[in-house]
């Protein structure tokens, strides 16, 4: 089964310097059918503008991945960690025990990004931070891991049996098999694309129960897919 999640559905707030769509239920946006799916808790899709962003503010008990599409988002943290993630940077924060951290655009053009919280395996871990890069031509085509509990392929590891790839897709289809028992979130980070023959767009999601493929197809848009247990 294929739940489709619109764009135009999702929660929005317009606060001058931050544009902001949540997927789920999120600060003061609550919707009881939208909680989240499986250990996806949050995927919100934020354009901050230039020289403007979060101050500092905590976290704990959460797995939280970043990824830019397009400008620049500086991040630091209460752990001496620091830097610039860029389009094609994927990074990862666990919060564990509790994290303190700033999240700010430093360009003078907006960014646009996607942040997504994802539920850990276990509370009251030790924090860390990791960031990756992977280029376009490594996501183009195919189905790039670039989150996963174990690391593999170069991936940044989560605290959680969560696997997420990217994609840029070209004219071919692309396919990916679900092992017995698992899930699927797809989003379109930009966009056209067909989902075993539903047809979504820019900021649409689809929630993926009881299928054993999915295929995607949309010459020139990205996706993030979500495999889920």
């Amino acid at each position: 089964m294929i739940t489709v999640r619109r764009s135009d559905e999702r929660g929005h707030a317009d606060h001058g310097w931050l544009d902001t769509h949540h997927t789920f239920s999120f600060a003061d946006y609550h919707d009881p059918d939208f909680m989240g799916f499986r250990a996806l808790r949050v995927i919100n899709e934020d354009r901050v503008a230039a020289h403007n962003g979060f101050g500092t503010h905590g976290h704990r008990d959460m797995e939280i991945v970043s990824y830019v599409l397009e400008g620049e988002l500086e991040h630091r943290d209460n752990m001496g960690n620091g830097g610039v993630i860029r389009p094609g940077e994927v990074q990862r924060m666990s919060a564990g025990t509790g994290v303190l951290h700033s999240e700010k655009n430093p360009s003078g053009e907006p960014v646009h990004f996607y942040q997504i919280w994802i539920l850990p395996q276990e509370r009251n871990i030790r924090p860390s931070y990791e960031q990756k890069s992977f280029p376009v031509a490594d996501r183009t085509g195919r189905l790039r891991l670039v989150a996963s509990p174990d690391g593999r392929d170069g991936s940044v590891t989560i605290h959680q049996d969560v696997a997420i790839y990217n994609a840029v897709l070209d004219d071919d289809a692309l396919t990916h098999t679900f092992a017995r028992d698992r899930h699927g979130w797809l989003q379109v980070a930009r966009g056209e694309v067909t989902l075993n023959g539903n047809t979504l767009r820019a900021g649409d999601g689809a929630a993926i129960s009881g299928e054993e493929s999915v295929t995607v197809r949309g010459a020139g848009a990205e996706v993030l897919l979500f495999d889920l247990n």
